[in-house]
């Protein structure tokens, strides 16, 4: 079956040749059997071929264009949590294919290492120690004392041994983020005093709301999590997103965690993992407005926002910038800016693509204007 199966490499692809010789270890077949089965499977990937001379691109265009027009939900809040909602629908694509760096509604799904992702009150834990922890979250109080001017913060003990944080972690942390303070330990509380001070009162005031504020544990950025259940484990979904810190924990399944901020994706696990992120989030918005969109449609403008290595945009400033005609960039937008540049450099037009060719009344190289007519001479040449 092996030799079989390796005299169709280079006709199939090797991922469908993989998922085929799995499907077959565990059956009883003839290596004719295994002969036609590869027979078969190349005709049907043949014909599943997209055809030379397809204008595949515009296909692409209306296959999206038609169904994002008709959607009509925007948001998608979890029940029960407003902070945690998600942006869907055509607001979701257009930050998708705009690559938008600053998206409204980022957020990440937190797998939990086995055993602990059958344990609801494990799984509680974790999403309470990933997420971003305040100062005024384990206070009990954060008073101005007046005679020694001084702020004092005290704690709620059984919290702090919920989130797994004592009283010096908070203290080294309060430290490093309010600068112009003198921080220190007292018994059972912290003491807040300004450094250098004109208006005392007024000081002690802008430290105490600094305070509240200060970040002492868990995950920069992660505002909100949920722990929910999804098949027959337990899940965390977040309300922010950092990947870079969130992989330093360690009962996290970091193989199957995502989030749905492209660029981060990009910096953390490289332009494939962003490629395929663009994908799983242009999918989860079709199914959920209930539409179907051929996946390959998908895959092709995934391809193009990241096949410089670079994520671009299907934008003026992106990917429609850099055509090599000038006239298909004037076409989409402020053209009088780019025929003006163009004359200034001396840039030539070649005329390769469609829309050039349709302006000037010519033949598209599409389908039967993609071949040439040559004429074979018969006779002698005089």
């Amino acid at each position: 079956m092996e030799d079989v199966i390796k005299s169709y490499e280079g006709k199939i692809p090797g991922v469908i040749l993989t998922n085929l010789k799995n499907e077959l270890s565990g059956r009883k077949v003839s290596n004719k059997e295994v002969e036609k089965i590869l027979s078969e499977l190349e005709m049907t990937y043949e014909k599943s071929k997209i055809a030379s001379g397809e204008s595949i691109g515009i296909i692409t265009a209306e296959s999206f264009g038609e169904p994002a027009t008709q959607m009509t939900l925007n948001v998608f809040h979890f029940a029960g949590v407003a902070e945690v909602s998600v942006s869907r629908g055509l607001p979701r694509l257009i930050e998708l294919f705009d690559a938008r760096k600053t998206i409204k509604t980022p957020m990440m799904h937190i797998f939990v290492n086995s055993p602990y992702n059958k344990d609801p009150v494990k799984v509680r834990k974790l999403a309470a120690q990933i997420k971003e922890i305040k100062l005024r979250e384990v206070a009990t109080e954060i008073n101005i004392n007046i005679p020694k001017l001084q702020v004092e913060v005290s704690f709620n003990k059984k919290k702090m041994k919920f989130l797994g944080l004592d009283e010096k972690e908070i203290n080294a942390s309060v430290a490093n983020e309010l600068k112009g303070a003198e921080v220190r330990l007292g018994t059972d509380k912290i003491i807040l005093k300004a450094k250098e001070t004109t208006n005392e009162l007024l000081d002690l005031y802008k430290i105490k709301e600094k305070a509240k504020n200060a970040f002492i544990g868990g995950v920069k950025g992660v505002k909100q999590v949920l722990p929910v259940k999804s098949g027959n484990e337990f899940m965390i979904l977040t309300a922010g997103t950092n990947l870079k810190e969130l992989f330093k924990i360690k009962d996290v399944d970091f193989d199957r965690t995502t989030s749905n901020d492209i660029y981060e994706v990009r910096k953390i696990l490289g332009v494939e993992a962003a490629r395929q992120a663009i994908i799983n989030e242009a999918m989860q918005v079709m199914e959920d407005q209930g539409l179907d969109v051929d996946l390959r449609h998908i895959m092709l403008i995934a391809d193009l926002i990241t096949n410089t290595g670079e994520i671009k945009g299907i934008t003026r400033s992106g990917i429609t910038g850099e055509k090599q005609s000038v006239l298909a960039r004037a076409s989409f937008e402020t053209p009088i800016k780019h025929i003006i540049n163009a004359s200034m450099m001396g840039e030539k037009d070649y005329l390769n693509s469609v829309i050039e060719n349709v302006m000037l009344n010519q033949p598209v190289p599409l389908g039967t204007g993609l071949p040439d007519l040559i004429v074979k001479m018969t006779g002698n040449k005089k």
